[in-house]
């Protein structure tokens, strides 16, 4: 609608000169000794079902005004219905103020959620330090619950002499694509949709990202339905970032609380926990075009139930289902600008992070399993 008010005249001026296009492709292959991630990864030799395919395109129709989308296929595991195109994000961005020292903007529409380091451009290889991310952090298992929101996102930036101060927050409906199937055993038959929620981020970067510093909340609000049954589910994280980058090498830590509370819906009781998450990595730049990295990331589900006992003694599921301890080694290789090349191992105790489709019985799961990664990643 934007576009379709500005005159002839004006795009002949050159607004479709800043028309940009840009896609990407990659494409892994996930070997497991035990238990199934992103699809049969322990039988045969192993699973390609871990695909992600992205385009997106930008369009700055007024200096103040700019139009940005992008379409994305994702299959991660399943049978491939989650992998039809979707829209990943689609905003329209004003900005307001806009000048050598200070930036303040709005965006409508479908906004990426700004937690953490990394959930903004987790799409893409290419931003990623590993295949995955730090999966106590940026859950795969129930990745579209925090990766964009329908609605209202506000964003400034202030310029000091030796940093920047930026804080981005929004309000709008979780997009919850898939996420029945994630939260809750599929034959039970829960519906998951999204609810007013709200999420902000204030971050702060020193000497051009030598010292980057973030503190990330949530107040995330799902509706819950069981056959005649209605129940709410409230999650709300808080995510401190840090990093610390030298230029050849970097330190990156975050740690998040998870509050989790659900309502009786039917015949599934209601239940308040809070969990905790943290990492730290170690990743450092060699040759030019190469990186390693080494992980240590830990999930427990219920600070009060750290060994899962209590759950399972409560015959709910085995007690290995509610902690994972990964320790993770990394290398990439950055073969042109345009193509990357990675491979990764992991060692796991525990299976706080299994996503449900891959393994929908948890009883049949393994502690301690071993899981290798190789991907191609192409950018355009």
């Amino acid at each position: 609608m934007l576009v379709l008010a500005w005159s002839p005249a004006a795009l002949a001026e050159g607004v479709m000169d800043s028309l940009q296009a840009h896609g990407f492709l990659s494409q892994a292959l996930v070997v497991t000794d035990h238990n199934d991630f992103f699809g049969p990864s322990s039988s045969g030799g192993g699973s390609l079902k871990y695909t992600e395919i992205g385009a997106n395109a930008s369009l700055r129709p007024h200096p103040n005004v700019l139009l940005a989308a992008q379409v994305l296929s994702r299959r991660a595991g399943g049978d491939g219905r989650d992998a039809r195109p979707a829209l990943d994000y689609g905003v329209i961005d004003y900005q307001p103020l806009s000048s050598q020292q200070r930036t303040l903007g709005i965006q409508v529409g479908r906004f990426k959620n700004p937690f953490g380091f990394y959930n903004q451009t987790r799409d893409v290889a290419f931003t990623r330090p590993s295949i995955l991310l730090p999966q106590s952090i940026y859950f795969d298992r129930t990745r579209s619950l925090g990766l964009s929101a329908d609605g209202v996102s506000v964003y400034a930036e202030e310029r000091f002499k030796h940093g920047t101060l930026r804080f981005t927050g929004g309000v709008g409906t979780p997009t919850t694509r898939d996420l029945s199937g994630q939260l809750y055993p599929s034959q039970l038959g829960m519906e998951v949709s999204g609810s007013t929620s709200s999420i902000a981020q204030i971050r702060y970067e020193h000497s051009g990202g030598g010292f980057t510093a973030a503190l990330s909340a949530a107040d995330v609000n799902l509706d819950l339905g069981l056959g005649p049954h209605d129940g709410e589910l409230n999650f709300q994280p808080w995510i401190l970032s840090l990093q610390y980058d030298e230029g050849t090498w970097a330190i990156t830590g975050e740690a998040a609380l998870r509050n989790i509370s659900t309502t009786d819906t039917g015949g599934v009781p209601g239940s308040d926990m809070t969990g905790e998450s943290w990492y730290v990595q170690y990743s450092r730049r060699f040759l030019d075009d190469w990186q390693w990295l080494v992980r240590y990331d830990s999930l427990v589900s219920d600070r009060d139930d750290r060994s899962g006992r209590a759950y399972e003694a409560q015959g709910r599921g085995p007690a290995h289902a509610r902690f994972a301890d990964d320790i993770t080694l990394g290398l990439q290789w950055r073969v042109n600008p345009r193509v990357l090349l990675a491979a990764e191992y992991h060692h796991v105790d525990g299976t706080g992070w299994l996503p449900l489709r891959d393994e929908p019985d948890p009883s049949d799961t393994r502690r301690r399993w071993n899981m290798l990664l190789f991907q191609l990643s192409l950018r355009f």
